[in-house]
């Protein structure tokens, strides 16, 4: 006997295969996914809304891959946006995130993470994301490998102090995967401007205990520390709330209180109980202060400073032409 296909339809998208486990380790089914999604489906659109978007996806016997581009079966009601891309020296059309059915299909897509644009880009055409409006200033912490997660609370709660020596307030939320990310909503300012404040945010969070931050680019300079990652700006993305992780168990990132920060863990929250935390409410939205002016000296502080990937690949090359000459490997970059 043929077996029946699997089929769903919700606000007009058809789901299939939900009974598929999402992948390895995941303790999830795909229907699994796309239940938690349409669940949160008002927060999380809110943090998608209108921002380029890239997700990972993991497609069943294949290790999870990020895609940028939206394909070219993607149904009509899903929106896009074509970029520049500096690096890429091509345009990329990304998929805007705006509605029910187009999360539904993402999911269906088996998209797992969801990662907006930092910005909110100019759009005609053609959209240029760094000339775009930038919302917020985003500090990434990174643990070193093998520490606990005592060592980011440490940081955010260094980062907190940096900012409220600028004037400044930021909510704090975990990454769902082992590190934190503060967002400081901001208002008036350009790219450059935003990306050296940040710059200087990190840097005085490194100086406040420099035995616990650091803000070395390559990972062979960090000495065990959290880095302090400056570098979200401009066309950079992130996971944003409320989306899940391609990670054992398949956590969330979840906003969490300053207060609360200690008592939790990236695995306490998942798409199996985050709904409810969640309810009919955003917890993200409530936390986040209001947009804030960037004081100027702070700005000023990170023009001082070199861009941090930049100034991370001319070293790197020194260290390699000094290894050729010393004829040693390569150091650990």
């Amino acid at each position: 006997m043929a077996r029946t296909r699997q089929v769903e339809v919700r606000d007009g998208v058809e789901l299939t295969n939900l009974d598929q486990p999402l992948f390895g380790g995941a303790e999830a089914s795909k229907r699994d996914l796309i239940d938690y999604l349409d669940a949160v489906s008002g927060p999380i659109l809110r943090e998608l809304a209108g921002r380029p978007l890239s997700v990972i996806r993991v497609r069943p016997g294949q290790q999870p891959f990020m895609q940028k581009n939206l394909p070219d079966y993607a149904p009509d009601y899903v929106r896009s946006t074509i970029v520049w891309s500096q690096a890429g020296h091509r345009e990329v059309r990304y998929p805007l995130c705006d509605d029910r059915p187009t999360l539904l299909w993402l999911a269906n897509q088996r998209a797992v993470e969801y990662h907006p644009t930092v910005m909110l880009p100019d759009r005609g055409e053609h959209t240029d994301i760094l000339a775009g409006r930038v919302t917020h200033l985003v500090l990434d912490l990174d643990p070193p490998a093998g520490s606990g997660f005592d060592a980011v609370i440490r940081a955010a709660l260094l980062v907190r102090q940096a900012l409220a020596a600028a004037g400044l307030a930021g909510a704090a939320k975990t990454s769902g995967s082992k590190g934190v990310h503060v967002i400081v909503p901001v208002r008036d300012i350009d790219l450059p401007d935003a990306a050296a404040a940040t710059r200087a945010l990190a840097a005085r969070t490194e100086r406040l205990a420099p035995e616990v931050a650091t803000t070395a680019f390559l990972k062979a300079d960090r000495g065990g520390k959290v880095f302090v990652d400056a570098t979200r700006s401009g066309g950079a993305s992130l996971a944003c709330a409320y989306s899940p992780r391609v990670r054992p168990g398949t956590p969330v990132s979840f906003p969490v209180t300053w207060d609360d920060l200690a008592a939790v863990t990236p695995a306490d929250f998942t798409i199996r109980n985050v709904p409810a935390l969640v309810g009919a409410g955003d917890p993200w939205a409530e936390l986040l202060p209001s947009p804030q002016s960037v004081p100027a000296e702070l700005i000023a502080e990170g023009h001082a400073i070199p861009i941090a990937r930049v100034a991370a690949m001319h070293e790197g090359k020194r260290r390699k032409r000094a290894a050729q000459r010393e004829g040693t490997p390569d150091p650990e970059r």
